[in-house]
């Protein structure tokens, strides 16, 4: 049976009108709701009823029946937050709150800054309550406050309804010297201690703080977890927390389960990708890839991957993205050379044919060196020989490809930019493809993104329009660098004006 992923933020009620429109046609004899029927009704009635088309809905997207689809949404509005929603507050603790956290959503460059101001202008809101106690590390008065009452360590509550170590977990507050010339002095002593949100992490998980303690962003079925913050990334590139390995040990040695979705997500698909390993070696180290999944897979179960499913997700986004170091790191770990990641963005490929297409030939020859397969189109070969910049195999190719690629195609540049390729984007404009190709972006708001000046330059020689905007915020490839903190890229942009 091929299952589907239920829709992100689902809704009861639209759940109960598909069933009734699959009872509805069903009924009418359709050729499509009677194979439903038969797919998934362990025993297909002659004649369905409501109860029957509730059961197919419920299977159809993993869940054994009815009630537990209804149970699994009463888990998702359980735990779901939107963070980035909440509006400021005049309440100085509150406000304090929203903005010293993530909330990956409602992010400005300058936002944490305003609470390191807010900050330095009321010391006292270090130590306001259990949650303020928590984003700013004050272990001394967060001890003090546990030892009254053990219960605070798990209470919900602040700006976005959370418990004090997700506050902990998601703080991005500034060294005090950082937050303005002059007004250090005035942060409480302990606020400039190292390892203060580990001691004060200590003293919450002492108390009882769960350390898979997390939220569901927005109702997405992703959970974002005291780890997830910790690790950082995702959209936007979102700063790790400022002791994030320990943090994240901490948390793992505590009990936090390694199969963190949202984490692998951020620090892979989701951000500027890097080929940095720490995280995935702490997160194998304590059992990525290995037993049930955890708390958040009994709260969740079939919407969220196996720890053998993150595994080949992990080795699919290597592949994708470019990373050795992970990929040399995931198949000593036993990740599957030839496991499909289930992302959209993987398009049903191996890791093998992702590495391939995308021309990373290191990666593609420690997947063929540990016996992986590959079965591309013409296409796809032609693409796989762009993205590697061999112009010699595109010739060998014949003349009819490189139109076709350009009709069907055309944002091939594009991912030749994204994927930091400036052999290949020369290549590729060679052919006929359009340096301002505009999609959603162009390929230089790529460059722009990456902090990649290499690309950029070979773009703008080859007439890169540097003040295109992008289709989604009406921003120029400039525009992009500087949101981006992205200096290098920028001062050159400046400059080709």
């Amino acid at each position: 049976m091929a299952v589907r992923r239920l829709p992100d933020n689902p809704s009861l009620e639209r759940l109960r009108k598909q069933a009734k429109t699959l009872l509805r046609q069903a009924l009418a004899g359709d050729p499509e709701a009677l194979g439903l029927l038969a797919e998934f009704h362990p025993r297909p009635p002659r004649t369905p009823r409501l109860s029957d088309a509730q059961l197919v809905t419920a299977r159809e997207y993993g869940f054994t029946g009815w009630p537990r689809l209804k149970a699994h949404l009463d888990t998702v509005e359980r735990y779901s937050r939107a963070p980035h929603r909440v509006a400021s507050s005049p309440d100085l603790p509150t406000e304090f709150l929203r903005l010293a956290c993530l909330t990956y959503g409602a992010e400005h460059p300058g936002r944490t800054r305003e609470a390191d101001l807010l900050l330095s202008r009321h010391p006292a809101l270090a130590t306001a309550n259990v949650f303020t106690m928590a984003a700013t590390g004050s272990a001394d008065a967060l001890a003090e406050t546990l030892a009254g009452d053990p219960a605070l360590a798990r209470a919900q509550g602040g700006p976005f309804g959370w418990e004090p170590l997700l506050y902990l977990a998601y703080a991005r507050l500034r060294p005090p010297a950082d937050a303005r010339p002059g007004t250090s002095d005035r942060h409480p002593a302990e606020a400039r201690t190292p390892g203060r949100y580990l001691a004060a992490a200590g003293l919450l998980l002492n108390h009882g703080a769960d350390p898979d303690a997390g939220f569901l962003w927005d109702g997405l079925t992703s959970p974002f977890t005291a780890l997830t913050g910790a690790f950082g990334g995702g959209e936007g590139d979102q700063p790790p927390h400022p002791e994030s390995l320990a943090l994240a040990r901490l948390l793992l040695t505590a009990g936090a389960d390694p199969n963190d979705s949202q984490t692998l997500y951020n620090r892979g698909l989701g951000g500027v990708f890097t080929d940095d390993t720490a995280h995935l070696q702490l997160l194998l180290e304590f059992g990525l890839g290995r037993g049930s999944g955890g708390a958040w897979h009994v709260r969740l179960g079939p919407t969220l991957p196996s720890p053998r499913q993150l595994l080949r997700e992990e080795l699919s986004t290597a592949a994708l993205r470019g990373g050795p170091r992970r990929t040399r790191l995931l198949l000593a770990h036993g990740a599957e050379v030839d496991g499909r990641g289930g992302h959209p963005a993987f398009g049903g490929h191996t890791p093998y044919e992702l590495a391939l297409m995308n021309g990373h030939t290191e990666v593609a020859e420690l997947l063929a060196a540990a016996g992986a397969s590959a079965d591309l189109t013409e296409l796809e070969t032609f693409a796989a020989a762009c993205m590697r910049a061999d112009a010699a195999a595109v010739a060998a190719l014949g003349p009819d490809l490189p139109a076709l690629a350009l009709a069907q195609h055309p944002e091939l540049i594009n991912h030749a930019a994204e994927q930091r390729k400036p052999g290949a984007v020369r290549l590729l404009a060679g052919l006929g493809f359009d340096v301002n190709h505009l999609s959603r972006a162009t390929p230089l708001h790529a460059a722009a993104w990456n902090d990649d000046v290499e690309t950029a330059r070979t773009l703008i020689e080859l007439g890169a329009d540097p003040t295109i905007k992008d289709a989604e915020h009406g921003a120029t490839p400039l525009g992009w660098a500087e949101y981006g903190g992205n200096p290098e890229v920028a001062a050159y942009l400046r400059q080709a004006r």
